[in-house]
């Protein structure tokens, strides 16, 4: 499985849709549901799945799916 599809099936997980499909240019107005307080879960599930942190510089950085998918895989490899 490819971190964008572990990535996709966690937003599937908290947002409780299983029919999104993630692209890297999409941002939080694109998913129904995104908030400050599932930003914090989808944020916790990802560290969690891949065993990684986020620096605080990480998160403020963030605009789209493909910058999180970039430090994800940053991190990883």
């Amino acid at each position: 499985m490819t971190t964008k599809e572990t990535l996709n099936d966690i937003f599937m997980m908290v947002f409780d849709d299983d029919t999104i499909q993630i692209t890297p240019e999409m941002t939080a107005n694109d998913i129904d549901g995104w908030d400050s307080l599932s930003h914090i879960n989808l944020i916790t599930s990802v560290e969690a799945t891949f065993a990684i942190r986020f620096t605080q510089k990480e998160l403020l950085s963030l605009k789209s799916i493909g910058d999180l998918l970039k430090i994800i895989e940053n991190k990883i490899l």
